[in-house]
């Protein structure tokens, strides 16, 4: 299994949060290493998430919820 983590912001503030702005994937959708799977805002810029290996994904926030840096956004099984 692998945590797809949402990105460091802030080294000066650890409690920084952003937001998963668009999920390119669906709960259960098979990914493979590379593929886009989300959108991310944080501060004043957006950022992509590839997937880190071949699986299964599963999410684990939102769209537009706010998500500390270096939390869990999704697992790939």
């Amino acid at each position: 299994m692998a945590e797809i983590l949402f990105p460091a912001m802030s080294e000066n503030d650890p409690d920084a949060e952003g937001v998963v702005s668009t999920w390119f994937v669906a709960e259960g959708d098979v990914v493979e290493e590379g593929d886009l799977i989300a959108e991310v805002a944080v501060d004043k810029a957006d950022m992509e998430i590839v997937a880190s290996q071949a699986g299964t994904i599963s999410l684990l926030v939102a769209e537009d919820e706010g998500v500390k840096q270096n939390a869990p956004i999704a697992t790939i099984n």
